[in-house]
């Protein structure tokens, strides 16, 4: 798959428009994750946006993703960053081969308070 289509790809998946951003940084400014992480949301939504997708696609950046949506909620113009890397995500354990994790690998990090829905959210995320 080409730059281009995969970046294209990426935007579908994750249901947002980057091109909106005005680039103003607010949502790199408010996320909790900032020194964890070695692409910002802000420069995910420009590398998506300019096609650099392979950055992305070998970086630790997107498991440092809390996903807590500050970045959305900081957005003037409803550019979702954590959406963009969630897809990213996405995209690199639908490749066949590719997951992180496997699904044995799920039980090391349960304990007695994880919620029913994360534990299956997980098994069935990794299980593909």
């Amino acid at each position: 798959m080409n730059k281009k289509m995969l970046a294209e790809e990426i935007i579908r998946i994750s249901g947002t428009d980057p091109k909106k951003c005005m680039k103003c940084g607010k949502c790199s400014g408010s996320c909790p994750a900032y020194d964890d992480m070695e692409y910002h949301p802000h420069q995910f939504v420009s590398m998506i946006i300019n096609g650099n997708v392979d950055p992305l696609m070998v970086s630790e950046s997107v498991y440092s993703c809390l996903t807590c949506f500050a970045c959305a909620e900081r957005c003037p113009r409803g550019v979702e960053p954590a959406k963009l890397i969630e897809a990213v995500r996405l995209f690199k354990l639908r490749e066949k081969g590719k997951n992180r994790m496997s699904a044995e690998d799920v039980s090391a990090f349960c304990d007695a308070d994880m919620p029913q829905q994360a534990i299956v959210s997980a098994f069935r995320k990794y299980a593909k």
